[in-house]
């Protein structure tokens, strides 16, 4: 049976030496926050500089019947030729296929992807699926020919129709027509707005220009749309130009001129919307939603809602299985090696932060000679004396991290998130970064985005932290199943080429 090790408490009221030795805290006057910011790109809309990312809305206004029609075709794809291909090969599709299309058209519709990362989403679900498949016996449902031809062609097609199909769809003016619109407010949300509708050719909305109380010589030059006037000139010129749109982008502390602004617009027949500054919140998965018929913006939210946290828990199961089924013997040997070269127990236990900020036990191989009593925590260093050579190969193949599967089935861990850090460390850099403790809105990883990029190993400086922190909420602001799959694959890709920063 293996044994555990508990690593000593540390006190919250302590900070990080270069040397890696945690002291008490002594004031520091916080880093700067116009740090810069050299994330790469995920998604190529949600690149520096893009618009921002839409709210996830109870309805999208401003987007036309065919992109709605368009956002199902991947499910409608992929439900659709599982059925043919049944009814082709097999027959009259029974209650299982019924059962894998619904499941297949509900994850594509939810989290559907970029176009670039349509195949890697598809991989992704293929092998959620089939994990769960295999662990619950049920393939044996399936005919393994409907299988495989259903997993082959319909990436083929998504990405056809996708290409092909929505490009003549939005042709039908029936089905995509123009609204004109105003933006009140010529201010960073009204400014990004501006350039969504101008770039984006889905929301077929024609901007006709700004209104804002400020001169042109305040507002400066580079203005996406024309300046059409002062905000007390709007009502008279919806009513000439038939304005279908208005969108107020006012400061939300200009509540006055909002209300006076509403009043004038009550003669008018425009659709009128809000545009809440999220700039300055930098939200996180920011959604609308409501209570009571009152509607509630999110600002910052977890990804994994509704679906998408079944989806999530779904595939982590799946692939923790997979991996402790395929990893059993590394294990069995692992904690042989560690018996039979240094005395003590095989595994130690870590009290780390969980979701929402809980302490959770994490398990780890141990790879250290030492266990250290008492209220310093020395982080690992290159050349590090306490580490053993068997400790040494396993941290550097991150072989040490293993146990954290059963974490994941535990339901403390995920496969793919932040990575969890000592309490102390935490107590420390919350105080010392800005939005650091949102990391926590999801469940800690055994692999994320953050190592997959370099930012891993000591931070012997609050800059290596921030970097780290960056990736993270990266992470969760662009969340989806191909990206957890992209970090999977780029995980073993990493750890087979070796790791600098392991050690």
């Amino acid at each position: 049976m293996l044994q555990t090790y508990a690593e000593p408490s540390v006190s919250p009221d302590a900070r990080i030496q270069p040397s890696g030795v945690v002291q008490p805290l002594r004031p520091e006057p916080a880093p700067p926050t116009d740090r810069p910011r050299s994330l790469p790109v995920i998604r190529p809309d949600l690149a520096p500089g893009a618009p921002l990312p839409s709210l996830r809305p109870l309805r999208t206004p401003g987007i036309s019947m065919a992109d709605r029609l368009a956002t199902q075709l991947d499910g409608m794809v992929a439900a659709g030729v599982l059925l043919a291909t049944t009814w082709a090969l097999k027959g009259v599709p029974g209650g299982p296929e019924a059962v894998l299309a619904l499941i297949a058209f509900a994850i594509c519709q939810r989290s559907a992807p970029s176009r670039d990362g349509r195949i890697l989403h598809w991989f992704g679900i293929c092998l959620l699926l089939l994990t769960v498949g295999a662990a619950t016996a049920s393939l044996t449902l399936f005919d393994a020919r409907v299988l495989t031809v259903w997993a082959v062609l319909t990436p083929a097609l998504q990405l056809g129709i996708q290409r092909l199909f929505v490009p003549v769809l939005t042709q039908f003016p029936g089905l995509n027509p123009q609204a004109r619109a105003v933006i009140v407010g010529a201010n960073p949300p009204g400014r990004t707005l501006a350039r969504t509708l101008l770039t984006d050719r889905r929301h077929r909305i024609s901007l006709l220009g700004y209104f804002d109380d400020r001169t042109p010589q305040r507002l400066g030059t580079g203005l996406e749309a024309a300046l059409l006037g002062h905000t007390g000139d709007l009502a008279d010129f919806v009513g000439r130009h038939r304005v279908d749109r208005i969108y107020v982008a006012l400061p939300m502390a200009s509540q006055p001129r909002i209300h006076g602004l509403l009043e004038q617009l009550r003669d008018t027949t425009a659709s009128v919307y809000f545009v809440p500054d999220l700039l300055l919140a930098e939200p996180i998965q920011a959604r609308i939603e409501a209570i009571g018929g009152l509607p509630v913006v999110a600002v910052c939210e977890t990804p994994f809602c509704g679906l998408d946290a079944l989806v999530k828990r779904a595939s982590d199961i799946a692939l923790a299985l997979l991996a402790i089924l395929m990893l059993w013997p590394v294990m069995a040997a692992v904690a042989v090696a560690i018996r039979v070269t240094m005395p003590g127990p095989i595994l130690f236990r870590q009290h780390r932060y969980g979701l929402d900020g809980e302490a959770i036990e994490v398990w780890k191989f141990r790879s250290m000679r030492v266990a250290e009593n008492g209220a310093v925590v020395r982080q690992a260093v290159r050349g590090d004396s306490r580490i053993t050579p068997l400790g040494a190969f396993l941290r550097r193949t991150s072989l040490d991290e293993l146990p954290q599967l059963f974490n994941v089935l535990q339901g403390r861990m995920s496969m793919v998130g932040p990575r969890p850090h000592a309490v102390a460390h935490n107590e420390f850099y919350r105080k010392l970064i800005p939005g650091y403790m949102v990391r926590h809105k999801v469940k800690p990883g055994i692999t994320g985005w953050a190592q997959v990029n370099g930012a891993r190993g000591e931070t012997d400086t609050v800059e290596k932290m921030q970097q780290r922190i960056d990736y993270d909420l990266q992470y969760l602001r662009e969340w989806s199943l191909a990206l957890d799959v992209k970090i999977l694959w780029r995980t073993v890709m990493v750890t087979l080429r070796g790791d600098e920063n392991a050690y």
